[in-house]
């Protein structure tokens, strides 16, 4: 072994410090728990930050597809052939055709909302497993004829309509008439409520059947876009540039990076600087331990004479030493592993519990857009983690033990 079985009992009899060395104690013992702590906060907060991506990415693209081919102004004829090309490309899965449109949704209570209409077959809807994964009410095969409508649950919290009641639709681009433009509106029958945990799209969706949604926008035979689905997300850029080529260069083509750059660039900044600021926790807690072991080893002054006189080298003074700062940093960290994935796996309870204490909502789906605080663990991070706080504590304990090694025995015993 690299260590014999001397040096770890002298290591281990001056960790266990005692009355009169209880102040280099307590300053190990604060090194430790500050090593722990930041692995601890580390691990949490890369685990929130991917589970916010992951979430946000799986109820992107659950309503949205990978891949969007949008019309000019007037929409696309013709998208069946189109949509069945794209389908023979290499890594496409599903073509849905859609129409959308931006509306104000009224309920008969008189409550208004600004809507996001989403036109699209029966068959295709049914397929999309955030969707029909996510209806909290109603029947989704009753989906279908020209008056029928699923909406988000927030949606219809907000206008008081349950399964059964009737939706009003207006829409800004209203009929022309002699006495000017009036808007278009139409009532239609909620057969279903969906809650995907997005508030984004809980709040403000509208899903219509597709040849219902052309009469009513006024675009027979024609859809806005065609939303593509690939078997690899993140080989959009490949799948791309082929469908571009199908197009012909006619149609607008966005990828699902392209479409939400703001937010996975907005987390993925966030998510480096909060991993270099929490950083800081375990290099504070390494300096400690350069501290415990540099008054360590002056209080130690004596026995370290001792020692070498006794026989021992300086390799052996160097060990001990090492032995006693590592072992502060491997607790640590063995510690802040064990808390950190505790609370990552266990957040959301957590939350609810901290919650139900203190009387105040903590995690508002207003503001982080999903309903439920996410955390996704990966592994490889954790031992990153694992491996840069024992690296920082090895490196702290370097240098004390050096200067221990270093000590001479006759000018440490000349004054005994």
């Amino acid at each position: 072994m690299i260590f014999g079985a001397f040096e770890r009992m002298v290591a281990a009899r001056y960790l266990r410090a005692r009355r009169r060395e209880g102040f280099i104690s307590i300053i190990a013992w604060f090194s430790l728990l500050g090593i722990a702590l930041g692995v601890a906060t580390l691990i949490i907060v890369m685990s929130v930050m991917n589970g916010f991506r992951a979430e946000l990415m799986g109820r992107i693209l659950g309503l949205n597809g990978h891949v969007g081919v949008y019309a000019p102004v007037g929409g696309m004829t013709g998208f069946d052939d189109l949509a069945a090309k794209i389908r023979e490309i290499p890594g496409v899965t599903a073509v849905t055709p859609m129409i959308e449109g931006q509306v104000m949704v009224t309920s008969p209570a008189g409550g208004a909302a600004g809507a996001l209409v989403r036109g699209v077959r029966p068959a295709d809807l049914l397929a999309k497993g955030a969707v029909i994964n996510g209806i909290r009410s109603g029947d989704p095969k009753a989906f279908g004829g020209d008056n029928a409508v699923i909406i988000g649950t927030r949606l219809a919290e907000k206008l008081g309509l349950n399964v059964g009641d009737a939706i009003t639709v207006i829409s800004p681009k209203g009929n022309v008439t002699a006495f000017g433009t009036v808007p278009r509106l139409r009532a239609y029958k909620i057969v279903a409520t969906f809650n995907v945990g997005m508030y984004e799209y809980d709040s403000s969706f509208v899903f219509m059947p597709l040849e219902a949604a052309q009469i009513y926008f006024m675009q027979p035979d024609r859809v806005s876009d065609l939303q593509v689905m690939l078997n690899n997300p993140d080989q959009v850029r490949d799948v791309v540039d082929v469908i571009g080529n199908v197009t012909g260069g006619r149609l607008r083509v966005y990828d699902w990076q392209q479409a939400n750059a703001g937010f996975f660039n907005a987390i993925q900044v966030e998510r480096n600087v909060m991993f270099l600021i929490l950083t800081l926790i375990i290099l504070v807690a390494a300096f400690n331990i350069i501290s415990s072991l540099i008054m360590l080893v002056k209080d130690k002054g004596r026995d370290i004479a001792i020692l070498r006189t006794m026989g021992a080298t300086r390799g052996m003074i160097m060990r001990i030493f090492f032995i006693s700062g590592a072992s502060v940093g491997v607790i640590g960290t063995l510690g802040g592993v064990a808390l950190g994935l505790a609370f990552a796996l266990n957040i959301e309870k957590i939350r609810q519990f901290l919650q139900t204490l203190t009387g105040r909502e903590l995690f508002s789906a207003e503001i982080y857009f999903l309903s439920q605080l996410p955390a996704k663990v990966d592994f490889a991070e954790v031992l990153t983690v694992v491996g840069m706080a024992l690296l920082l504590s090895f490196a702290a304990t370097i240098y004390p033990s050096w200067r221990a090694a270093r000590l001479d025995p006759v000018e440490a015993l000349r004054y005994e």
